[in-house]
């Protein structure tokens, strides 16, 4: 199409761009590695579509978002003197410049995903680019895993580019067979680094708004401002426009659930004279210059959904980002001029950074990727080219869900079913919600509540969804109306596919309500394990069908209705808000999910009263619909049920009789020596061990009873020496006596409750005459020798009883004789005869 030279404004890419070339004229894969700022998104595929081998045939350029594509699309046809849709064109979700003339399309990297899934040849493309890989997307991954397959498969012609700033170009090309590497050094302008350390305790708005006044004092030219959400983004707008008093200064905000045109604005060069602070999402890191921008500030975070494959949720997640994100951010101060980046953290912070971003299919939902793959015939994963292979877990998880929704067969096929959710652009879940509500006659309902949970902010902000189908439906934005088409289009296709037949696993008698909670039946056909029910007393507190606590704002009206069935979730699983919701009634569930509730006689454990409940309950997952009181009938369940419920309280609970607390503290003692060294081996009743085996070891003394208060010292006794072999109960005396008998004929008890060793207390004058110091455990273990006054206070600890008589001994007889002179108080202990008694009278 045309070459470096016919170029009007030189690009630091241009010095790479004979080695690139060089490389896919020869080889079928290629790696570029540029920094921020060189061109490579607008320059490289104009050149290459000049290339003899992409000749009459289309080059295909990924972006990860759509206003990326949108941009990058209007600045090669700028360059080329055209407008959109004639030489290079775009199409992302909501619509589409191309036309007869387009050699260059732009699209989004979901948008290639389904291309692909449709012509596995890509019939009429030369290449596919994937620019910004380091964002590590779901479909990025993907689409370059189908297209290598494609390729080694059916196009032997086609070319792959990966193109990034940050990324491991060697570990990519690794995986391309080889793929030789093109380095371009770009041209970055200086960027000063400043740290602003940011206060935890406070919130962050107010730090990131102090901080674009002082940026907005200190240096001249418009600011870019990185914060988490479109939240953040607009409470720190509200700020400004309190605190800011200049009025050549416009505050303009720039995220993914913006109209295009107001995006466009954001991106756009301040009008002559004015500056510009463009309040940015992660939108803004790659891929976008927006003029006349010289200073950055960071906050340091991002937004990041987190899936858990274990309660099938996906929450959103605050997260520090990486330092390659970093970076990349500060590279937008240094675009045009030199430039200044404050980062509202602490300089020595920067090193704890991840390096990279993680990659999203290591904490997606993997649903739509499995059903994905199995349109594509692959049932296994590793089959395909990926950088990382998805986690076990979460594929198990999707598989699974598939299988409940009739996508897959038992053998992980596709079946006529998972063809029919396919057909709709959307995840499953939402695919079978629209495509069973056709069937309801309420598919137009459906694809509205599709649409606004595809799309973020879409409708409002509102915790009601409800509310944001009706703000869909009067907004007249741009965006909104695209949206209703869209909408509007599944709608149709699922009606075609609900008069094709197909069962979606709904009742026969299924019903809709007739007023607005036929938006909660639908979304709970949806996400029937997010059913919530709440836990009572208006606090918002709910408890999901998945077993999921979460709160809704108690000032919300959600807050008051006894079932909702739940959207959208954020914060951390012990913490977790409602950020979407709507209403349901107690009959919709029982008509929506009969073949889901079940009925059962449940006995759980009353920790408040240590005892077991019994009651009937009818159940959806972990949320009961109706329960009451019933009787129990002991048996061997409900002994289990008790011994584990009295487990939680503590050990301490039970009914311990001072001789069986000696009696296992001599079990443990021996379990701890290993016994006398000939095999036997003692069992462990530490407190760790009988907590984690109480329902096997107290179940049989809890027979027929039904409370804590039931059990008696004597069955417990039983249970516990029930778990001594029969060949060491002897051997427990020999080994572990319970008493020591003194020289002066005294029995007296072992302590081998101390951790330091078995311990026995004993008066001086008892032990006068003895020459060896007692032992235990055959003779191996010395008892902790506790020598006490006459008046029973301690006066030595000794494991050597023959050096104490010989050391000092002396010095405590010096210093008891005088205050006991009633008692013996010999110069040779060894020679005298142990005695618990005074001296005779006139001795």
């Amino acid at each position: 199409m045309t070459s470096v030279s016919r170029f009007d404004a030189p690009l630091p890419i241009d010095e790479a761009l004979p080695a690139l070339t060089a490389a896919l004229a020869t080889r079928d894969a290629a790696v570029l590695v540029a920094p921020p700022g060189a061109g490579k998104t607008t320059r490289v595929p104009l050149v290459l579509a000049g290339e003899p081998w992409a000749a009459g045939r289309k080059i295909l350029v990924l972006e990860p978002r759509r206003l990326a594509a949108r941009a990058a699309a209007a600045r090669m046809a700028t360059t080329l003197g055209e407008s959109v849709g004639e030489t290079v064109g775009y199409r992302v979700r909501f619509g589409s410049k191309i036309s007869g003339k387009t050699r260059i399309e732009v699209v989004t990297e979901g948008v290639f995903t389904r291309m692909i899934l449709e012509d596995p040849t890509l019939d009429g493309m030369a290449a596919v680019l994937f620019d910004e890989f380091h964002e590590r997307s779901l479909d990025a991954d993907l689409g370059l895993a189908l297209a290598r397959d494609t390729q080694q498969g059916f196009r032997e012609d086609l070319r792959l580019l990966v193109m990034s700033a940050t990324i491991d170009g060697a570990r990519i090309a690794k995986h391309l067979d080889d793929a030789p590497v093109i380095a371009s050094e770009g041209r970055a302008f200086p960027v000063e680094t400043r740290h602003l350390p940011r206060d935890p305790a406070r919130h962050l708005e107010p730090q990131v708004a102090d901080a674009v006044l002082r940026a907005l004092r200190a240096e001249p030219g418009s600011i870019l401002v990185f914060l988490p959400g479109a939240g953040e983004i607009r409470r720190t707008e509200s700020l400004l426009a309190e605190k800011l008093a200049d009025p050549a200064v416009d505050v303009v905000p720039l995220y993914g659930a913006l109209d295009a045109d107001v995006q466009d604005r954001a991106v756009a060069p301040a009008p002559p004279g004015r500056r510009k602070v463009v309040l940015a999402t992660s939108i803004a890191e790659t891929s976008l210059t927006i003029e006349g921008v010289r200073v950055v500030i960071d906050s340091g975070l991002a937004r990041v959904p987190r899936h858990e494959p274990d309660l099938a949720l996906t929450r959103l997640e605050t997260v520090r980002v990486s330092r390659a994100a970093a970076d990349q951010r500060r590279g937008r101060a240094g675009r045009t001029e030199p430039g200044v980046c404050y980062r509202l953290w602490d300089e020595r912070e920067t090193a704890s950074l991840e390096p990279f971003v993680q990659p999203e299919i290591l904490a997606a939902d993997l649903a739509g990727f499995v059903l994905d793959l199995a349109h594509w015939g692959v049932g296994d994963p590793a089959k395909l080219l990926f950088l990382d292979p998805p986690p076990a877990p979460a594929l198990a998880e999707a598989r699974a869900l598939l299988g409940q929704l009739g996508a897959l067969d038992p053998d992980g096929r596709i079946t006529d079913v998972g063809q029919r959710l396919r057909v709709l652009p959307l995840p499953p879940r939402l695919a079978r919600m629209v495509l069973a509500a056709a069937g309801l006659g309420a598919a137009p309902l459906a694809a509205d509540i599709a649409a606004v949970l595809t799309e973020r902010g879409l409708g409002g902000t509102d915790v009601d969804l409800r509310h944001r189908v009706e703000g869909l439906r009067r907004d007249r934005s741009r965006r909104a109306e695209e949206a209703r088409r869209m909408a509007a289009r599944w709608a149709e296709i699922a009606a075609a596919g609900r008069r094709a037949g197909g069962d979606l696993g709904l009742p026969a008698n299924a019903r809709l309500p007739k007023d607005d909670g036929a938006v909660g039946a639908l979304l709970a056909l949806a996400y029937p394990d997010r059913v919530a029910k709440a836990r009572g007393g208006g606090s918002g507190a709910v408890l999901m069908a998945n077993g999921r606590g979460a709160s809704v704002d108690p000032a919300s009206p959600l807050a008051r209705a006894p079932y909702l069935a739940v959207a959208d979730l954020a914060g951390s699983a012990a913490n977790a808000r409602v950020l979407l919701a709507a209403p349901l009634a107690a009959e919709v569930i029982e008509a929506l999910f009969a073949d889901r509730i079940v009925e059962t006689d449940e006995v759980t454990f009353d920790a408040a009263a240590a005892s077991l409940r019994g009651r009937f309950a009818r159940r959806l997952g972990a949320i009961a619909l109706a329960e009451r009181p019933v009787r129990i009938v002991p048996d061997a369940s409900t002994a289990r049920t008790l011994a584990e419920g009295i487990g939680t309280l503590g050990l301490d609970r039970l009914p311990w009789s001072a001789a069986l607390s000696q009696w296992r503290d001599r079990v443990v003692f021996l379990h701890r020596h290993e016994g006398d060294g000939s095999g036997d081996e003692w069992p462990d009743l530490s407190d760790a061990a009988l907590a984690a085996t109480i329902g096997d070891w107290l179940a049989p003394a809890l027979a027929g009873k039904t409370a804590l208060s039931d059990l008696g010292a004597d069955a417990l006794s039983q249970a516990l020496h029930a778990l001594l072999p029969w060949n060491l109960r002897r051997k427990l005396d020999h080994e572990a006596p319970t008493h020591f008998d003194a020289p002066s004929g005294s029995r007296l008890p072992i302590d081998y409750a101390d951790p330091e060793g078995p311990r026995l207390a004993v008066r001086v004058q008892e032990m006068f005459g003895l020459d060896q110091h007692p032992t235990v455990a055959g003779g191996r273990v010395p008892l902790i020798v506790e020598l006490l006054s006459p008046a029973q206070r301690p006066v030595q600890i000794t494991r050597d009883l023959p050096a104490f008589w010989r050391g000092s001994y002396a010095d405590v007889r010096t210093d008891l004789r005088g205050r006991y002179p009633k008692h013996p108080w010999p110069d040779d202990p060894l020679a005298a005869p142990a005695t618990r008694r005074a001296k005779p009278r006139g001795t």
